[in-house]
């Protein structure tokens, strides 16, 4: 898939979503903007749940192994940039690797991923689960 393809795609969610790997708790309004764009593309939890595995999280989660990553905002461009990279590799075995280690890259976050889950399903009247 093309660069601009991917931007036009996922951009606007994989920014919604960056806070979660940010030094701070995300904010009430960081919440609702991925709620928004979660709920206007119609995605659903299964699928937010590889984008957040694979998509995401192999990118962001180096930024919180570095001593000198970015940990009050992203800035948004180059987040972009490192974003459809690494998502223009993501086929085959790279894929299936970041699948399997995909519990590693994700666990600082969980707690915060799963708040989202639940705001996304009271948001479709759904239980949370």
């Amino acid at each position: 898939m093309d660069a601009q393809t991917l931007v036009d795609q996922r951009g606007e969610l994989w920014l919604a979503m960056a806070p979660l790997w940010l030094e701070r708790e995300p904010s009430e309004a960081d919440y609702a903007r991925m709620v928004s764009v979660i709920q206007r593309d119609s995605i659903s939890l299964k699928e937010l749940e590889w984008i957040f595995r694979l998509e995401l999280a192999p990118v962001l989660s180096r930024h919180q192994m570095s001593v000198a990553g970015e940990w009050l905002r992203f800035d948004d461009h180059k987040l972009m940039r490192q974003l459809v990279a690494h998502n223009r590799r993501l086929t085959g075995w790279r894929r299936k690797t970041w699948a399997l280690f995909s519990g590693l890259t994700t666990m600082m976050v969980r707690h915060r991923y799963n708040a989202l889950v639940e705001r996304v399903a009271v948001e479709r009247g759904e239980s949370p689960p």
